[in-house]
């Protein structure tokens, strides 16, 4: 095969153009950025990513107080579990009066 017969050099664009083309096709079904011919980069654009944003922020916030309302009662739960049994009486006692 002579490489610089006009075949030869058409089949190597053609099988590099090709090879692009799968490599960005495989990219973009992954998620990943997909070069464009400048070299800057296209992310993959959702519309309702901002929205799922906001949701998730607030569901965290929520975690989070919950988080610590349990953290307190653990607290109180470990201090009833390691005091002595009179102290305890008597702190309940406390309460009551």
């Amino acid at each position: 095969m002579d490489w610089g017969s006009p075949e030869s050099i058409i089949a190597i664009i053609a099988v590099c153009a090709i090879g692009t083309a799968i490599n960005n096709w495989i990219k973009a079904r992954h998620g990943y950025p997909v070069e464009n011919e400048w070299g800057g980069t296209v992310e993959k654009s959702d519309p309702e990513s901002g929205r799922k944003i906001e949701l998730l922020s607030n569901e965290n916030a929520e975690l989070i107080g919950k988080i610590d309302r349990l953290q307190e009662r653990l607290s109180v739960l470990e201090r009833i579990a390691t005091d002595p049994a009179k102290r305890t009486a008597e702190e309940i006692e406390a309460l009551r009066d």
